[in-house]
């Protein structure tokens, strides 16, 4: 009996020690990501990378492409279409999906656009009045409120004002951006057909740059790791839309001012694990308040209600099986990513912690140097 109770608690002593080895890698791994960002920032690496990446953008852009169409144009091989003629397939449709989008979204996008612009100063007034009424009915014996309604008024005021000083350049470079993302997207479709045509030996190419020793193992970690990053990225764009569609909806049927404009946000910031759906959704409330209670309280609660849904299904059905992070992981990432890189960091940081982990699988799996998965076996 005593050798029972002494092997099990030998037992129970192991799986913590085990238990806090891994919490100890897993922030070494943490720690060490954070001072390669930190160094990185302090020697201006970073802005250096940076440069390198906005000339690379074309390539960048032309690599994602190609990456996304080549399970299709592998599909129409199998069919016996010659990959050139599938190619061509492939370019047409998706030219043809991005001006159908543009001839049927962009003028809807224009017009709500400029309606929401020259909306403006009515939206900062109703949230203005909208704040001063609230505290106005707040119990000022319970705590001051008067600095604080004179902050929040003074803020609006200057935002209102900066707004319209600064909304004709702002506008002038945003068409000046928007004309050099075209031409940058219209390099990368180009770099994009080139790299179909050929990505059939471009796979084997680049794995006959690595030595033979590590052949093998190279193609099976970037055969996972594309894996990953496929899944992801299909049920990232899935959710995403879905909420888009959904919330544009919502907000149109509630009468929100720019619904497509703000059904975007929530479509495009929902990519941003836990706190995107408040980033998105925070712009809706506010100028839904600013409508009047009614629509702010409609909106707030059809926000709420998506979300709820979005997070308790589609997360469930389409991220957390593609990602399989613990939520503790991602938070961490997040905060990282967001703190060096900002809200294009916080965009990146799921999808990279997702490569990083299949890697740590792949070689812990293969050589069980730190025995993480292997409850999972």
């Amino acid at each position: 009996m005593n050798k029972n109770i002494d092997k099990n608690s030998l037992n129970e002593v192991i799986n913590i020690s085990k238990k806090i080895l891994k919490i100890f890698y897993l922030l070494l791994i943490i720690l060490g990501a954070y001072l390669i960002l930190k160094i990185m920032k302090e020697l201006n690496i970073y802005g250096v990378i940076i440069k390198i990446l906005k000339i690379l953008t074309p390539l960048f852009i032309g690599i994602i492409i190609a990456w996304l169409l080549n399970p299709f144009i592998k599909l129409l091989e199998r069919k016996k279409v010659r990959r050139l003629i599938g190619t061509i397939f492939s370019y047409v449709i998706l030219i043809s999906c991005i001006v159908f989008l543009i001839q049927a979204i962009i003028p809807l996008l224009y017009n709500q656009i400029l309606e929401l612009v020259s909306n403006f100063p009515n939206i900062f007034s109703n949230v203005k009045d909208w704040t001063q009424n609230l505290f106005d009915n707040l119990d000022s014996t319970i705590f001051n409120v008067d600095n604080i309604e004179k902050g929040i008024t003074s803020k609006l005021d200057d935002m209102s004002n900066s707004l319209s000083t600064s909304l004709p350049s702002l506008i002038i470079n945003f068409l000046t951006s928007a004309v050099s993302y075209i031409g940058t997207f219209i390099m990368g479709l180009i770099i994009g057909f080139f790299l179909l045509l050929s990505c059939n030996n471009l796979g084997n190419t680049l794995l006959d740059l690595v030595p033979k020793k590590f052949k093998n193992t190279t193609s099976e970690l970037c055969y996972k790791i594309n894996q990953s990053l496929r899944n992801y990225v299909n049920g990232a764009l899935i959710d995403a839309f879905i909420v888009f569609a959904v919330s544009t909806l919502a907000f149109a049927l509630i009468g929100l001012k720019a619904p497509i404009i703000f059904g975007l946000f929530c479509g495009v910031t929902n990519v941003i694990p836990y706190i995107g759906p408040y980033i998105g959704g925070a712009p809706a409330v506010i100028v839904g308040f600013s409508q009047g209670t009614g629509v702010g309280v409609a909106v707030l609660v059809a926000v709420i209600i998506i979300q709820m849904i979005e997070g308790n299904v589609l997360q469930t059905l389409i991220i957390s099986k593609t990602t399989k992070l613990n939520p503790v992981t991602i938070i961490i990432g997040l905060l990282i990513f967001g703190y060096f890189f900002g809200i294009v960091g916080m965009l990146l940081s799921t999808p990279i912690i997702g490569v990083i982990k299949v890697i740590i699988k792949y070689f812990d799996d293969k050589y069980n140097f730190l025995n993480f998965y292997s409850e999972e076996k």
